[in-house]
Parts: structure tokens; sequence; C-alpha cells
């Protein structure tokens, strides 16, 4: 009898089963609630995404998946960008909806009757458009959708439509590197749209991450490209730039823990970084470590590698172009220590980060090499025998 009872709390008491044990209210279960806790549960939260089909918000639906969240994803293209996250939740727990951000109504279509909406849409190059011109070529560009457009208006407007709709709650992703004055225009319109995003909805949650890693990202992956294609890697200036690079699991977990609570994080902000600090110099010879690749550190000087830039962002795929360039030409870090953290008062005003949830950063030299050492000459199976 006694065993029963035990199994029956522990049915009620704890979910999210494939997770950690985490801060937020672990022990209660919520009126709607079904199930041990896992994929096949029903957490009784809906959860609508901006951003879903990018490199975080692919890993915010899996956390989102495995929980038994019901998400609202909103997708401005084919059906084959959000392909991939139809299976990360059970069935009939996913809504997809087309939208643009230039019509509110499928934008309040998106939102509907969600909780919490979680804000992940942003952009690290301006997208443009051909169009024709009358003076030769004949073919001109024109700009579709700006820095402002994506990271100031965009975000503004969702959170306009969050107060309208007397949405409970919102969490909007910023990044570390904002500030008014950044040489880069995407970190100052990524402030902008912080400051816009709490004037329109003050009691949201901000999340301020430092430069993401993991599988197809555009951070370690410039280093290893560049090698592979180009047989040289490029680092602006000396490469002696600090970042503190996290792994984007764990930024997706972060915002999952936020969602399994969001009362209690209202208002705040959430820092999210490493646990080491690196130079890009640093970062280079790790990436070709892994990758066994014997290929040249160039430190390009500014202007020369402005140049460069440019000339990279008008690949299709764009992992360098000035304004990442500029992002690389300041330290990229926290706004504090780990002792600056820790010593802050607590207060409403102190600001949060993963440690807080329960979450201990991932260090880089754990998971880069699960999805690097395919740069290597034949791959992994050129160690094993029977392929060679």
């Amino acid at each position: 009898m006694l065993r029963t009872l035990q199994r029956s709390s522990q049915l009620q008491g704890r979910r999210a089963l494939s997770m950690e044990q985490f801060l937020p209210r672990i022990t209660e279960k919520r009126l709607n609630e079904q199930g041990a806790g896992g994929r096949q549960s029903q957490a009784g939260v809906k959860v609508a995404i901006f951003g879903a089909t990018g490199f975080l918000g692919k890993h915010v639906c899996n956390q989102l998946g495995k929980n038994g969240a019901y998400a609202y994803v909103g997708n401005r293209g084919d059906e084959a960008e959000h392909r991939d996250i139809k299976p990360m939740f059970d069935l009939g727990h996913t809504r997809f909806v087309y939208y643009s951000p230039r019509d509110v109504d499928s934008m309040r279509e998106v939102i509907a009757d969600a909780d919490v909406v979680v804000n992940l849409i942003s952009k690290q190059y301006e997208s443009h458009q051909p169009i024709q011109i009358d003076k030769f070529p004949y073919i001109g560009m024109q700009k579709n959708y700006s820095f402002e457009d994506v990271n100031v208006g965009i975000a503004s407007k969702i959170a306009e439509l969050c107060t309208e709709m007397q949405v409970d709650h919102l969490i909007h992703v910023s990044s570390a590197a904002v500030s008014p004055d950044h040489p880069s225009e995407w970190a100052r319109t990524k402030y902008q749209g912080e400051v816009a995003v709490k004037e329109n909805y003050p009691w949201a949650t901000i999340i301020r991450p430092t430069q993401m890693f993991g599988t197809e990202d555009k951070f370690l992956h410039y280093f290893s490209n560049m090698a592979k294609m180009y047989r040289f890697v490029p680092l602006l200036d000396g490469g002696d730039q600090l970042t503190q690079p996290v792994w984007a699991v764990d930024v997706a977990k972060t915002i999952s823990r936020i969602i399994d609570d969001p009362s209690r994080f209202e208002g705040r902000t959430v820092d999210c970084n490493g646990p080491s600090d690196y130079t890009y110099e640093e970062l280079a010879k790790f990436c070709l470590d892994i990758a066994e690749l014997d290929r040249p550190i160039v430190k390009v000087p500014e202007p020369a590698f402005m140049l460069l830039a440019k000339m990279l962002g008008n690949q299709s795929l764009v992992q360098m172009n000035e304004d990442i360039a500029k992002i690389w030409s300041q330290n990229f870090t926290p706004a504090m220590t780990a002792e600056e953290y820790k010593a802050q008062p607590d207060d409403a005003d102190r600001i949060l980060t993963m440690e807080d949830l329960g979450i201990t950063p991932t260090p880089i030299e754990k998971e880069a090499f699960m999805y690097l050492h395919r740069f290597r000459e034949a791959g992994h199976f050129g160690r094993v025998d029977g392929y060679h």
C-alpha cells in the first residue's frame, strides 16, 4: 500500500522526467496536466514560438516537446522548413501557422490562446530580393527585412500583441552584446528591441546569451569551413578579443524551465554564458585540432578583413559579413564575472544566470567534437578498418 502511494505521489508530483530536476515548481502539478512527465504527457501549457525554425528555436522545440507542452509554431517559409520540428512533439501537440511580420492578423493567429509567447526571431544579416531596374544590368537588390525591422519592429509588435491579447507571459531572447553604441548595427538594434519590448510589455523575461555553439551553428563552423574550403583561417586583427560561448541546448533548457514557471521570472533578466572565455585565435586552433587540419591562421588587419567579410557576406550561407566582423571586434562576454553575479543583492533587479535555474554550463570541449570531426579528411571513416 505504501509503495502504491509513493508511486502515485511521484506520478502526480514529478514531470519533465527527461530533464534534470530544476528550480521552478517541480513539486506542483498544473490543473490540466496529465501523465508522469515526458513526451507523451500533457504539460497543460500552450507556447507560441516565433523563430522556431532557427538555430536556437529547434533546441527550444525539442525541450518543450519532450516535456509534453503544446506548441504554436509560426513559420514564414514552406512545409520543409518546419518538417524536422514535427517529430519533436507527440501527435496533436503542434499547430503550425503561416504568418508574415507585415500582416498583424496572421501574427495574432500564431499567438491565439497561448499561455506563453517566446520571441526567438533574429538575423545577423539583412535579407534582400532581386528587383528589375531601368539601368544596366537591369537587376538590382531591394532590402527585404533590415536589422531594425527584425530586431526592433517585429519584437515591438509581438510585445504589443501580447499586451493587447492579454497573454500571461512573454520571453524575449536578446543578446549579451547589446549596447546603444556598439559598432555593430545588429547589436545596437537588439538593444533597441529589448528597450521596445520592456516599454510595451514591462513584465517580459529577457534572455541574454553570449555567442552560441552547437549542431548547425555558424560560430565554430566559420573556422572549420574556412579551413576546409579556403585552406586558411582569417582572423580580425590578432584574434585577441574574448568570447564566452554557451551551448545552445543549455539556453534552450533555460527557456524551457522558465516556461515551466513563468510568473516567477516576470520582469527578470537571465544571462546565459559558458564556463570559460576564449580568444578567437584559441577557438580557431581548437577547431583545427578537432578537424586535424594543418591550415595557417592568418591575422588580417581590420580594413582588409572588412573587405573579405563583405565578399563572404554575399554567399548563400552567411557565416561572416561586415556586421558580424564588427561584433567580433569587441569582447563578447557577459556583463559581470561569476563572482559579481553571486554578490548581487537578492532583490527584483538581480540579474539571474543559468546556475540560478539549476543548469551547469556545458564546456565547449565536451560537445564541439561531436559535430566538427566531420571536417577531418575521410571523416571518421579514415580511422575504421574496412572502409579504406
